[in-house]
């Protein structure tokens, strides 16, 4: 399939719980249009010795955990460049300057069930303990979700496959960005 061409550079946000195909979908969006890139917000942890510790547990789940300078100048960059922006992350919609910036928005949901399922098998970070596993979900339902704000949200279910015809349906836009 030849990578799509958006009518202008925009950005994308993609918000969800933890393991629920976030960052797949944006790696999927990325090998279709072209001139994008996509921004993790994984990629902006502050430092490990300035974050809180729960439980003799570093509390990556808060939104002091982001470096909100570093996500904001590089998604900035970005735009600067003409390139189109795919921005990921559990709380990707808490910053308010950026939510001004989204034109599309797409937000996965998950059942509790299958967050848990799934965050057990994922072992990249060791086995992680279940209170800290019900702690991200707990963070997920407090920062993790799409304020009133952000406007034209494509919901999506994150134990269904991705319908990728449609995502790209739902990101075209006018012919003039927004105001």
């Amino acid at each position: 399939m030849q990578k799509i061409v958006l009518q202008y550079p925009m950005v994308i946000a993609i918000g969800g719980v933890s393991r629920s195909g976030k960052t797949f979908l944006a790696d999927t969006l990325y090998t279709h249009i072209k001139n994008s890139v996509i921004i993790h917000q994984d990629e902006y942890i502050v430092a490990e010795n300035q974050l809180p510790v729960i439980n003799d547990h570093i509390n990556w789940e808060i939104p002091e955990a982001i470096d909100w300078a570093g996500f904001l100048n590089a998604i900035n960059n970005a735009m600067a460049s003409g390139k189109s922006v795919i921005a990921e992350g559990l709380m990707v919609f808490q910053l308010p300057e950026f939510n001004k910036l989204i034109q599309k928005a797409i937000f996965i949901t998950l059942s509790r069930e299958t967050f848990i399922s799934r965050k057990r098998a994922d072992l990249r970070w060791g086995k992680e303990p279940d209170w800290y596993i019900s702690h991200i979900w707990d963070s997920y339902l407090i920062f993790g979700q799409v304020p009133d704000s952000v406007k034209d949200v494509l919901i999506l279910d994150g134990e269904t496959s991705f319908d990728t015809e449609h995502i790209l349906n739902f990101l075209k836009l006018p012919a003039s960005p927004k105001s």
